[in-house]
């Protein structure tokens, strides 16, 4: 019996755990990945607004943003030089998440970089790299003002 009781206890504890979904109902996930320290970046398309998530996938997000979309900007690479950049930039007051994809197109053997570059005052003050592998990238040609 107390095994019971103690099934149903984990049951109800599993149930309750806050859970973090990929981008919710109609979003388009633009950019998502596991960080080197077990975090996930997510960026998200949800029509009217661009949202940002930033934290452990067990618990509820650190940061959750959603802005407008006239508020983020993006940039996008234009076909010319060396470095292929795209990336998106979600305002919060005064700081940046600037979630990013890049390459040296010229040496293949150089890892694509991605993460997320946080900004206060226009100044960087970290860079949070992402898991290669765990990539999704699908800021080519996202539909924000420009930069």
């Amino acid at each position: 019996m107390k095994t019971g009781i103690w099934m149903g206890a984990c049951v109800v504890a599993c149930l309750a755990a806050p859970v973090w979904a990929a981008c919710d109902g109609a979003a388009k996930t633009l950019f998502s990945c596991d960080t080197k320290a077990g975090k996930k970046i997510e960026l998200c398309d949800n029509g009217k607004t661009i949202g940002y998530a930033f934290g452990r996938p067990s618990a509820p997000p650190e940061l959750a943003l959603n802005v407008p979309r006239a508020k983020a900007t993006t940039f996008q690479w234009e076909g010319f030089g060396r470095y292929e950049n795209y990336s998106v930039n979600v305002p919060n007051g005064k700081t940046t998440y600037s979630v990013f994809w890049s390459r040296d197109k010229n040496s293949p053997r150089q890892a694509v970089e991605s993460g997320v570059n946080v900004l206060v005052g226009g100044k960087e003050i970290a860079t949070v790299q992402c898991v290669p592998a765990s990539v999704v990238n699908q800021l080519v040609g996202v539909d924000l003002p420009r930069e």
